[in-house]
């Protein structure tokens, strides 16, 4: 057994750089992928299920993307060579996505983009477990939560500073995505793939203690069939700590997507009063939404070196427990806001909750996990943040056109409720911070 070593702030940067890029992809996807949907014609009911491919790709991928790199060892290392394949497939989809000439196009590259951000993130989250001792793994997830805020910040904001500093035009004929949003899609793009090569090149990875045992289990358990019947019988394996996160990761991540998919239409129509998207009217409040969602990934960006501080000298349950509750509030304060400027002090609320989802649950959850098949539990651990998407997908645009009249505020309402009770659930939860070793 290898004891691992603690690395220094900047191999910890390194390590964690290529989230820069990652974020991007996501940001842009949350904050202009309704916004295209809307422009290309989708009704506000219809956008959740459009939204459905992405976290449905992610209940396929992720498991399937831990296993296999469980299982490499080459010349980029174990998790390197899925950093790099998920970025340049996701940079691709970056490009295309905002010259979707038809609604349909622009649904199946949000599948694409996902699978291929996807590729790259889980093996990502498995890294930190994999090279960090037990005492540096907060901070770890912490360094990624920062990198995700950094990324997410300029990344949601770029229509906006394309609009108000370049003066590039955010509104376009009808049918067609402003240039604003096009110009950002491309930035983007570039900025993916050169912060995961950056991380690729600066980064190296524990190698297998043994080598030949290594490869002989890889070649006693290869095949197609072996492989679909370990991960099948490795799902009923959880650890205990695992299935009890799963609950508080469902109502979490519940009350993120409907954030994501509902905040342009919310803000637009309920505060902006805005209903037709090729207005100017919409278009500003849209551009709003990408800086709203630029100053909650900043506030987390700030907050997630702080957070591990807190949990020393707390725990980390009662840091994610206070953080879930803030953001639920926040987000149920959208109904009741009707100065757009003031929505910014509901973002810092928001932002607080989400740089504590992005490292607490990992790092309690890093602890009970066997090393050796660190990547699969971390792709099988984000079924708790797909399924509740899911879910989310099929059911909130029901609820929303039957209960309230397709006014969108009333998702956020919803997910600021599901937040709160994540909050309770999170009490429950074993957190053994036991030592990994690398075996």
């Amino acid at each position: 057994m290898l004891k691992k070593q603690k690395l220094s702030f900047w191999q910890i940067w390194n390590m964690s750089f290529g989230f820069l890029g990652i974020q991007f992809g996501f940001a842009l996807q949350n904050a202009n992928v309704s916004r295209i949907f809307e422009t290309l014609g989708a009704n506000v009911d219809e956008i959740p299920i459009l939204w459905i491919a992405a976290p449905v790709t992610g209940l396929i991928v992720q498991p399937i993307i831990g296993y296999l790199s469980d299982r490499t060892w080459g010349r980029l290392g174990r998790r390197r060579p899925f950093f790099l394949t998920g970025a340049i497939l996701a940079s691709l989809a970056l490009l295309i996505m905002p010259n979707s000439p038809a609604l349909w196009i622009a649904a199946g590259m949000l599948w694409i983009m996902d699978a291929s951000i996807n590729i790259s993130m889980e093996p990502f989250r498995a890294l930190v477990a994999d090279k960090l001792p037990s005492e540096q793994r907060t901070s770890g997830f912490a360094m990624q939560s920062f990198f995700i805020g950094t990324g997410a910040v300029v990344a949601s904001a770029l229509p906006y500073i394309f609009t108000n500093w370049f003066h590039v035009s955010n509104t376009a004929p009808a049918g067609k995505i402003p240039p604003s949003v096009m110009y950002s899609f491309y930035i983007g793009a570039i900025a993916f793939l050169s912060s995961v090569i950056y991380t690729v090149v600066t980064t190296k990875e524990y190698p297998p203690e043994n080598p030949e045992e290594f490869k002989a289990h890889k070649e006693a358990t290869k095949g197609i069939l072996n492989g679909f019947t370990e991960i099948f019988t490795n799902m009923f394996k959880m650890p205990k700590t695992m299935l009890q996160l799963a609950i508080v990761q469902y109502f979490s991540w519940f009350a993120l997507f409907a954030m994501w998919i509902y905040t342009t239409p919310a803000v637009t129509h309920h505060i902006y009063g805005a209903i037709d998207t090729k207005s100017a009217l919409y278009n500003q409040g849209a551009d709003w939404v990408g800086v709203l969602m630029a100053v909650y990934n900043g506030f987390a960006a700030v907050t997630a070196f702080l957070l591990p501080l807190i949990a020393k000298y707390t725990s980390r349950k009662t840091v994610h427990a206070i953080s879930l509750i803030v953001g639920g509030i926040s987000l149920i304060s959208f109904y009741f806001i009707k100065d757009p400027t003031l929505l910014l002090i509901s973002e810092l609320g928001i932002g607080l909750a989400w740089a504590s989802i992005l490292s607490m649950p990992y790092a309690i959850l890093a602890g009970s996990l066997p090393q050796e098949k660190m990547g699969f539990f971390m792709g099988v651990f984000n079924f708790f943040i797909v399924i509740p998407q899911i879910t989310a997908a099929a059911v909130l645009g029901w609820i929303v056109k039957h209960f309230f009249g397709n006014d969108a505020i009333y998702a956020l309402i919803i997910g600021g409720v599901s937040m709160m009770i994540a909050a309770v659930t999170v009490l429950f939860v074993n957190d053994d911070n036991k030592e990994v070793t690398v075996k």
